[in-house]
This record gives structure tokens, C-alpha cells and sequence, in this order.
């Protein structure tokens, strides 16, 4: 019953901030609109983020091994200290983790450190990028046509389903594409302020940027290039010998940013990296975990994440850039969302996230189209139906956002069994080992305990209480130990929720 009241309380509260944001767009004051509409994607953030126990894919893993890197930044591990034998090719159950890059898990890190280990810690950085997007997408949308497109593409980035999901943590590959997509869209805002600032310092940090973006989600990162360069040559400021040095600072700034981690890791742990790096490229190979698609899923999945009616504008700004493509900068918009969406089509693996850093092109591109249409529906009838798709560009990524807030929904957010772990962890067990715990990522995050699903033979037990560790077995699944071993405790915990 909490979360429903909390939901309606939330909902009412952007109902509202949402309606002054229109009523101050409508008197051209943009800066008062674009802050209540931060406000209210910051409250949507806060409140889906709220639910306190990790999400199960993939947030877990990515909050367990940032609760390690806390304590060691340049030493990733899942299991800190592997007391059972392990496979290194096991990204769910290994000792050194390098199945992600490193900086979304040193965000949440820094977090966890400076606010403790808690799940909101885990979150916050997502949530803090995510609203600082609002306003990127804004400038961005305004240098490609104007603060009208800019602050609808805004309204539809702060409700979009899937960014909401992803920054609480809720679906797949969550910080980790929230933290990539961030980096994207700064680097695209500062080549747009590099065209107007023409100084060398943008260079630095758009590539420092990239970089960043890099050492978020690999090398995807480098589509912000050719947008770079189309919005260069469209500003017809620039003579080629100084977009080629600017250029070049921007790559250089790249590598020095992104390149010293991947260098470290080979060093250090050889065997891990490149195992990482063989499965990267395997991606496009073969169907990894599962997570296929035919080579229309992305454009299928579109109509989901971003409204049934995204087909329209997309088709139209086609068209718009196909009758003239002499305009860079439209076609510069087109690339960021093309291009990947034809690369990431062809490859084997595929998830819904795998696209999310092209979002904020889509949200201008469905603004843009929308002032279009309602420009036209001046001039043309029957107006109500020119009215009834405007509102529906609208209404639909409302409620395509409230279906993935899931305010309305009885639902447990604060479970028995995260209580347990927490309750369990204040007893400050030294040297602590506890079996037969069937989400053994979560309790190792909620407690400084050693965890695994499973019992060992009492042989390997016996030896482990001799190296002086303190075993506890858990017996909500049933388990058999034998009698002569001496000195384990039972308990018994709430099995978590699936």
C-alpha cells in the first residue's frame, strides 16, 4: 500500500511541476520550464529508484564489485576473496571482473564510499547523470533547430520508460548504458559549444569525453567522430587544416583518457582481459546468453521504448535530410542514431539498452517533427485530427513511462530478506563463510560475509575452519552436513524474492 500512495503522491507532484513548465514555455520564459521539467524527471529517477534491494540483472553484480573497487579503485573483483574454486571465464561468479569498463563502476564506487553501502548509493550517480541529460538534450535540441524542439525533447527524455528503468537499476545492463549515454550526449553538447567557442579547450574536453564514454562502454563511443566532424563542416567556420588539428587533439585526448586502463589490465591480469576482449567481439558472432533477435529487433523495439508513433518522425526526417542533404548538421543528427542502429542490427547478441545513447537524437528528431506538425495542422483539416496525434506524441511516452514506474502497483520495496542481511551483517562476523544461500551476489553486498549457493564437501569445510574461518550454513534449503564437523552455525534467512 506504501508504494501506491508514494506513487500517486509522485505522480501528482510532475502532474503539476509539469503543467507550470508548459505554462512558462507558453510565455517564452524557457529556463524557469526547463527547470521544473529536471525537477520532475529527478523526482520520477528518485522514486523508481527507491526500491530497497538490488534489481537481479544486472545491477547486482555491478553494485557488488563497486563495493569492492571502494575499497581497492584499481583491483576489480565480484568475489573479493575466492575461498572455492572458481572459473575466470564466469562473469557471475568470478574473482577478477572485467566484464565492464571501469568508470560507471568507479561512479558508483565513489558513492558507496562516501554514503555507504546502500542501494541508493548504488543509484545515485545515475540519477544525478540522467537529470543533468534533461539539459543536455535541451541545448542540444536548441543548436539543432531551436528552444522550443530542445524543451519538448527534454520533457521526453525526463519521462522515457527505459531511462527511468535503467537509472533505478531495474532492467539490464543499467548504470552502465545511463553512464555511457551521458557521456555521448556531453560530448555531442560541447561540439556544438566548440562551434561557437572555436577554442582548443573544447577539443580537450569533448575528447576527454569520449574517452570517458570509452571507459564506459567501449568503443561505440567513437560515433560522436563523424557527428563532430557533419556539424564542423556545416558551421563553414573552419578551414581543413584546423578541423584536421582540432581532430587530431580530440583523438589524442581519447587515447590518453581511455587507453592506460586497457594497458593496465593486460598487464595485470592477462588471462581475464583478454578473455573479456575475445567475448566483446563475440557479441557479433554469436548469440550470447540467449539475448537474440532477428535483424529487425531494434527497429521493433523502438515503437516500445520510445512510443508506437516514432515510425512517423523518423520517416519524415529521412525524408527531410534525403531532399536536402546538403544540410550536415540534420544529417549529423541522422548519423547518431543511424549508424548504430544498422551496426548494432547486424550483430548475433542483442539487448534493448544497446541503443539507449542514440535516445536523445530520437527525442529531437520526434520534437522537431512534432512543431512540423502542428505548423501544418494551421493550414490543413480536419484539425481534430491533426490535434489527436499531437496529443497522442505526447500521451504515449507518458504512458509508456508510467507502465515501467509501476506506481500504481502493490509491491514489496522494502523485502524481508534484505532486512534479514542487514540485521545479519550488524553482528560484525569476522572471517565469516555462509553456504546454502541462493542469491550469494546480494548477501555479499549486504554483509562483509563470503557466500556461495551451494555447500562444499564437509572435508573442505573442515579445512576452512582450520585456516580460521567462522562458517555459517543457511537451512532454508535443504542441506546435509556431517555430524563430527564441529563449530558451524546454523541460520535461517528469508529466501529473496525472484
Amino acid at each position: 500500500m506504501e508504494n501506491i500512495i508514494f506513487g500517486i503522491i509522485t505522480i501528482a507532484l510532475c502532474t503539476l511541476t509539469y503543467f507550470y513548465a508548459w505554462r512558462y514555455y507558453k510565455e517564452d520564459k524557457f529556463d524557469i520550464a526547463l527547470l521544473l521539467i529536471m525537477l520532475s524527471g529527478f523526482l520520477l529517477y528518485c522514486y523508481s529508484a527507491s526500491d530497497f534491494f538490488l534489481h537481479v540483472w544486472d545491477e547486482r553484480y555491478h553494485a557488488l564489485v563497486a563495493k569492492n573497487l571502494s575499497k581497492h579503485p584499481f583491483y576489480p573483483t565480484l568475489y573479493d576473496n575466492p575461498i572455492l574454486s572458481y572459473d575466470y571465464r564466469m562473469w557471475v561468479g568470478n574473482h577478477i571482473w572485467l566484464h565492464k569498463q571501469p568508470l560507471p563502476l568507479w561512479l558508483m564506487a565513489g558513492s558507496l564510499k562516501i554514503f555507504g553501502v546502500n542501494e541508493i548509493a548504488v543509484r545515485l550517480p545515475s540519477i544525478l547523470l540522467s537529470t543533468i541529460g534533461i539539459v543536455l538534450t535541451f541545448k542540444i535540441g536548441t543548436y539543432f533547430f531551436d528552444k522550443r524542439v530542445g524543451l519538448f525533447a527534454a520533457f521526453l527524455f525526463s519521462v522515457n520508460g527505459l531511462i527511468i528503468e535503467l537509472t533505478a537499476g531495474r532492467v539490464a545492463t543499467d548504470h552502465i548504458d545511463i553512464t555511457f549515454m551521458f557521456f555521448i550526449l556531453l560530448a555531442v553538447f560541447l561540439s556544438t559549444q566548440f562551434i561557437k567557442r572555436r577554442s582548443i579547450l573544447f577539443s580537450l574536453l569533448i575528447g576527454a569525453s569520449i574517452g570517458a564514454a570509452v571507459l564506459s562502454k567501449w568503443l561505440t563511443a567513437l560515433i560522436v567522430l563523424p557527428v563532430w566532424l557533419l556539424i564542423v563542416l556545416d558551421s563553414k567556420s573552419f578551414n581543413i587544416k584546423i578541423i584536421i588539428t582540432h581532430f587530431a587533439v580530440i583523438i589524442i585526448t581519447i587515447v590518453i583518457v581511455a587507453l592506460p586502463w586497457q594497458i593496465y589490465i593486460f598487464k595485470e591480469f592477462p588471462l581475464e582481459a583478454a578473455y573479456e576482449s575475445s567475448f566483446n567481439l563475440r557479441h557479433f558472432t554469436e548469440i550470447i546468453e540467449e539475448r537474440s533477435g532477428s535483424i529487425f529487433y531494434f527497429i521493433d523495439r523502438i515503437r516500445i521504448n520510445y512510443g508506437d508513433l516514432i515510425y512517423i518522425p523518423i520517416i519524415w526526417f529521412f525524408w527531410k535530410v534525403f531532399i536536402r542533404p546538403g544540410n550536415l548538421k540534420q544529417l549529423a543528427l541522422l548519423t547518431w542514431f543511424l549508424v548504430p542502429l544498422v551496426i548494432f542490427s547486424m550483430a548475433k547478441t542483442k539487448m534493448q539498452a544497446y541503443l539507449l545513447f542514440t535516445a536523445p537524437a530520437l527525442f529531437i528528431v520526434t520534437s522537431a517533427f512534432l512543431f512540423e506538425w502542428l505548423k501544418y495542422r494551421q493550414t490543413h483539416k480536419p484539425k481534430w485530427l491533426y490535434n489527436l496525434i499531437a496529443v497522442l506524441f505526447i500521451i504515449l511516452p507518458i504512458r509508456y513511462g508510467i507502465e515501467r514506474m509501476k506506481p500504481f502497483e502493490k509491491r514489496d520495496r522494502n523485502p524481508q530478506w534484505v532486512i534479514d542481511l542487514k540485521a545479519l551483517n550488524k553482528q560484525n562476523i569476522q572471517n565469516g563463510v555462509l553456504f546454502n544461500y541462493e542469491n550469494p551476489i546480494e548477501a555479499m553486498f549486504y554483509t562483509d560475509l563470503i557466500v556461495y549457493s551451494d555447500i562444499p564437501s564437509s572435508e573442505k569445510m573442515e579445512q576452512l575452519i582450520n585456516d580460521g574461518y567462522r562458517i555459517i550454513i543457511n537451512d532454508t534449503v535443504k542441506f546435509e552436513v556431517q555430524e563430527h564437523l564441529k563449530g558451524i552455525e546454523i541460520i535461517s534467512l528469508t529466501p529473496a524474492n525472484k
